[in-house]
């Protein structure tokens, strides 16, 4: 691998998509251990089979589990890339840029997964309750989606901004 030179069009750019990978693997967790776990609101699979039995618990908890096992390698995949593009030139974001190329990252989770298993495929909603409540789950997808989206994109292009600066002076 070559050292990208001040003339070579990645020197100095952040590794942008390994951290905001890394941000839909965190986002991944935080969702699991805070409305699955922590709130209980809902599992994977809890609108198509609820939690009413324990067989249904049990079989509602493996999903969880894969739905884990995948944000877990979102998580690893990230950081290993992370690590590659900065030894491959690419520059650390700064704290500013990762904290919002990390909630640019979350948010698409939550807009992604939001669509999908809540409107398209209707395997969970944000807060499974006997009677389904439907607010939940567009405010999910407008603050907890395009909220931190939109959040993230605004600090990481701050950084970046800040950083261009700061190698201007």
């Amino acid at each position: 691998m070559t050292t990208p030179t001040p003339h070579h069009p990645t020197a100095g750019a952040p590794a942008a998509a390994p951290a905001v990978l890394l941000g839909v693997g965190l986002g991944g967790f935080v969702d699991g251990w805070a409305l699955h776990q922590i709130a209980q609101w809902h599992n994977m699979g809890s609108a198509v089979l609820p939690p009413v039995t324990m067989a249904a618990m049990q079989r509602n908890m493996t999903w969880d589990g894969w739905f884990h096992a995948a944000v877990w390698l979102c998580t690893v995949v990230g950081l290993y890339w992370l690590a590659a593009a900065v030894r491959g030139g690419r520059r650390m974001p700064d704290a500013r840029q990762l904290t919002g190329f990390l909630l640019l990252g979350w948010g698409a989770f939550n807009l992604v997964e939001g669509v999908i298993d809540h409107h398209l495929l209707e395997l969970h909603h944000v807060r499974d309750l006997p009677v389904h409540v439907p607010s939940y789950d567009w405010l999910f997808l407008a603050l907890g989606g395009a909220g931190f989206a939109a959040l993230g994109w605004l600090l990481a292009r701050g950084g970046a901004a800040a950083a261009d600066d700061g190698a201007r002076r």
